[in-house]
């Protein structure tokens, strides 16, 4: 039988999937375990906190471009929105239940409030905030530049704290609309900046991370004095850092500022590093939300119980914990892990919606990854 032409109608073929936004999706998942690990190291080890710093400069930020780039400005579609309860506000009130529960068993209390995430939710519920919003700021002239009169006026506002996860959602609003943008202005492909890179830009990427960790190292102290490490969570104002005083508080902004421009040029070469072709690690990125969901109680009795302080040498143990981090993020992208917590990470709750139809059917995360609903089989008992 042959196969029909184009021209008889023939039906089109389903769009290629470019591994480079699954390969970018791995190493940024690998990094936000990896800052996660290493955030105890961070207090007895300068090296480590200097890493730390050069981590978070970053890695949420290319994340949440990530995101950006893969979500639509048009006005969602009923099973568009069905998609925002079942990826989104489901997982993140699961979550939330069993991160209450465990508090409760480990700690013998806690206290119950779904408007201030747990650890690592914060990201989860902006995603949500970010989907939900994004079709009304397309419809504003120089989105782009709102979105960072935003982010950086947050600060100026004392009331504008954990609840919902507000201060945090705005302050990295600017990188989500910033990877709509490239989306939609076609600047990737008309740049062509998908393609293999030539020597000279990946060395010149390279070189930008040796500088960012040198001014991180080098700049210790005065990082310690500024409390850097709390300016990059975004999720304080202004007021925290330099208290009341209207003196010093005005050019708080510029520091934001500052940052965010650094968080761009560091995605930039991070961007430019991330490999173009499939690898064995590329269908890891496809189960991003298992990894980002599931690592904080693989981490959290390390972080409770001491574990990881006063762990010398330290070229010894940041090595070992760089080295666990990695096996973590690969073992919780697993088909055995992915296969029992399926339920929990990607809840289909057909019977929630009136009209069951709309229940999204493909495997999905809210970074924007998307694959073929094919459940996966359980392990063998051999």
């Amino acid at each position: 039988m042959s196969t029909p032409s184009p021209a008889t109608g023939s039906a089109p073929r389903p769009k290629r999937r470019v591994p480079y936004w699954d390969n970018a999706r791995f190493a940024c998942i690998v990094l936000v375990v990896l800052g996660h690990a290493v955030q105890r190291l961070t207090y007895d080890s300068d090296i480590a906190y200097a890493m730390y710093l050069v981590i978070y400069a970053f890695h949420m930020p290319a994340f949440a471009i990530i995101s950006g780039y893969f979500s639509k400005s048009d006005p969602p579609s009923r099973r568009q929105m069905a998609r925002i309860i079942t990826d989104i506000l489901l997982p993140y009130l699961i979550f939330e239940a069993l991160w209450w529960l465990t508090k409760t068993l480990v700690e013998g209390h806690a206290d119950p409030n779904l408007t201030k995430p747990s650890w690592t939710l914060w990201f989860l519920l902006a995603l949500g905030i970010f989907r939900l919003i994004l079709p009304y700021l397309a419809l504003l002239r120089w989105p782009l530049l709102w979105t960072i009169v935003i982010s950086v006026g947050a600060g100026y506002l004392p009331n504008v704290g954990a609840t919902f996860s507000l201060a945090r959602t705005l302050g990295f609003l600017p990188f989500f609309a910033l990877g709509w943008w490239l989306r939609e202005r076609d600047v990737v492909n008309r740049l062509r900046l998908l393609e293999r890179k030539a020597w000279w830009a990946r060395a010149s990427a390279v070189a930008v991370f040796a500088l960012a960790g040198w001014a991180a190292w080098a700049g210790l102290a005065g990082w310690h004095e500024m409390d850097m490490r709390n300016w990059l969570f975004y999720d304080q104002d202004y007021a925290h850092f330099l208290g009341d005083d209207v003196s010093t508080l005005w050019w708080a902004g510029g520091v934001r500022l500052a940052l965010m421009l650094l968080a761009v040029v560091l995605c930039a070469a991070f961007f430019v590093i991330v490999p173009r072709g499939q690898f064995p690690f590329t269908k890891y990125g496809t189960y991003t939300m298992y990894i980002f969901l599931l690592h904080s109680f693989v981490l959290y009795p390390f972080r409770e119980t001491g574990l990881l302080r006063d762990l010398e040498p330290t070229w010894i143990w940041l090595p070992l914990v760089c080295i666990a981090s990695v096996l973590i993020t690969v073992a919780l992208a697993s088909k055995p892990v992915r296969w029992l917590f399926r339920p929990l990470v990607e809840p289909r709750a057909r019977w929630l919606f009136a009209d069951p139809s709309i229940t999204p059917s493909g495997g999905a995360d809210p970074t924007g990854s998307m694959r073929p609903r094919t459940p996966d089989r359980a392990p063998s008992a051999r």
